[in-house]
């Protein structure tokens, strides 16, 4: 099990991006959070399997239909298992 912190900018709010990446980690069996950072950034923690965090990453490179992303910044780390499901953090 891996954990990632990534952060996303670009034309990422209010264009769905947080209720659409926590389906996509739901759907791939990942826990953790996304949460708007600032004005054009979201923040992401992850935690799941190798495969399932690079199949998230790989997502984010576009994101959802509406978003424009400039810039992916992933760092990789052991798994610390602290959640227990993946939430919008407000």
């Amino acid at each position: 099990m891996y954990r990632i912190h990534i952060m996303v900018s670009g034309k990422v709010q209010r264009v769905w991006f947080r209720k659409q990446t926590q389906t996509k980690a739901l759907e791939l069996g990942l826990t953790g959070w996304v949460k708007n950072f600032f004005s054009y950034a979201v923040e992401i923690i992850a935690e799941g399997s190798m495969d399932s965090l690079t199949e998230l990453t790989g997502w984010l490179q576009d994101g959802p239909p509406l978003a424009k992303v400039k810039k992916l910044s992933i760092e990789w780390f052991p798994s610390k298992n602290e959640f227990n499901s993946f939430e919008i953090v407000k």
